[in-house]
């Protein structure tokens, strides 16, 4: 199935597209990746450096005449998002990506696709293979663990790279070069507790909330799209005030940067409200589906009789549970003022799980501005906090401050209108890109972000556009041919 991408164009991009989904490569599981990549370039005989953190970075001089240009770094990251469908057999540590086309798009069977960035990734490595480009000096730049943490960005050490401009592939729109982004913070809420023993006359229910479109937790913030831990605490809110339902376990969500598509809940209820507790989910599916027909019409609410458990979650900690949830602010919070059609802050209720022992939230803030980040992901812990849970923020990392006087923006859009005959797009992207932590590390970069068209990347209806794959890799190719003298 998947070999049929091996016949697209261009096959410079597409062969090592392929190459890059048969190899396992979740976040922080990146071994058999950064070897590949290591090993890539050693043999083409390039300098091939692996960092202490685990980035790979491998430089090729610059062809004959093209000496004098200003350095270009082609940067991307070797992770991807691993998220499948639940009806999907997969284990992301072992098993290559089920790759396909269908039609004007690939995309992957029941997973996620790794275009982000698998893309951005190919293209460095035909660049450096590649033996009929112009081109000055070019270092590609793969990072590790972009998803989860940007924890490759965040360890590069200054003087590693000696290039001038950097070029970030991990973009989703072609025709648009991003000049700025987001910065985002992790903030978590914990409440321990210890479980209590199933009353007699309960029955035990598997509760599922799923079909859900979910998406990239930055691009797709204000799409409108459910959240399944917020859809799925308002039906335990109204089951146990009516029904006296009890939590016994809870896991909704994966990602902390993907919008949850689904949550599953085993619940108990009294024995003698069974039948208004069923008629109750049906008609709340009905609700919920009404209310996101538009957003998202694959909602599905189901209830079925489940193995019947012997622990529930105390009443105090379900209540404290229930509040904090309910609380806590989800969605776009604010657009920007400067630029249009942008998102400047947001938050995303990613995860809501229990282990037996402790019940965690994870919520991811982004904003355009730092400041307002902070102060929304105070609020978050101070809902967390009024609902007895400990609460704490981490892993905060820098927007990208756009600059629209940037050289080597002004000439990207002389190229692109002179290629293909109009001007890109310029925009600033509500998403976490590694420029701001990179070019605060690197201050003398000039930087600008572009890609192929992908569309809704973090879930397993990832896609990436063909034909755009060939306009941004001949974008690509001209640009380095064009890249001012230093």
């Amino acid at each position: 199935m998947s070999k049929d991408i091996l016949a697209l164009k261009p096959e410079a991009i597409w062969k090592h597209f392929y190459a890059l989904t048969q190899i396992p490569r979740p976040s922080k599981k990146e071994e058999k990746v950064r070897a590949f990549l290591k090993k890539f370039g050693e043999d083409l005989g390039l300098e091939t450096i692996v960092d202490e953190i685990g980035n790979v970075i491998i430089k090729k001089l610059a062809t004959e005449g093209m000496e004098d240009r200003k350095g270009i770094i082609l940067q991307g990251h070797m992770d991807m998002v691993p998220q499948k469908n639940a009806d999907t057999d997969h284990d992301f540590e072992k098993d290559p990506i089920q790759a396909y086309v269908d039609g004007e798009w690939v995309t992957a069977k029941g997973t996620t696709l790794g275009a982000d960035n698998g893309m951005g990734v190919a293209a460095g490595l035909a660049v450096l293979e590649a033996t009929d480009l112009v081109h000055g000096p070019v270092e590609v730049l793969i990072t590790m663990d972009e998803e989860t943490g940007m924890t490759g960005a965040e360890n590069l050490k200054a003087g590693v790279l000696d290039g001038d401009i950097l070029l970030n592939l991990d973009s989703e729109d072609e025709g648009e070069l991003y000049i700025g982004c987001a910065g985002g913070i992790d903030s978590t809420g914990v409440w321990a507790y210890k479980a209590e023993a199933t009353p007699e006359g309960m029955a035990t229910y598997k509760i599922s909330v799923k079909g859900l479109k979910g998406g990239h937790s930055g691009l797709d913030i204000n799409l409108g799209r459910g959240n399944a831990n917020k859809i799925m605490n308002v039906l335990l809110m109204k089951a146990a005030e009516k029904y006296g339902l009890r939590v016994a376990e809870i896991k909704g969500g994966s990602l902390r940067n993907a919008i949850p598509r689904e949550s599953f809940v085993i619940a108990v209820v009294p024995e003698d409200k069974k039948a208004d507790f069923e008629q109750f989910i049906s008609e709340f599916e009905e609700i919920a589906k009404d209310e996101f027909a538009d957003a998202d019409p694959g909602l599905k609410i189901e209830v079925e009789k489940a193995k019947a458990t012997k622990k529930l979650l105390d009443e105090k900690t379900q209540s404290n549970i229930f509040a904090a949830v309910a609380g806590c602010p989800n969605g776009v919070i604010s657009m920007s003022k400067d630029f249009e059609g942008v998102v400047e802050t947001s938050t995303n209720l990613a995860i809501v799980e229990s282990d037996g022992k402790k019940v965690q939230i994870i919520t991811l803030q982004r904003s355009l501005v730092d400041d307002d980040r902070d102060k929304l992901a105070a609020e978050v812990r101070n809902v967390f906090e009024a609902a007895s849970g400990k609460a704490n923020s981490a892993g905060a990392y820098p927007g990208w401050k756009p600059d629209p006087d940037s050289p080597i923006l002004k000439e990207m859009k002389e190229v692109y209108k002179n290629k293909f005959g109009k001007t890109p797009e310029v925009k600033v992207i509500h998403a976490g890109l590694e420029c701001g932590i990179l070019g605060a590390t690197y201050t003398n970069w000039d930087m600008i972000s572009f890609g192929p068209t992908i569309r809704n990347p973090h879930s397993p209806d990832e896609m990436v556009n063909i034909e755009t794959v060939g306009l941004f890799w001949d974008f690509l190719v001209e640009t380095l041919k064009n890249v001012p003298k230093k």
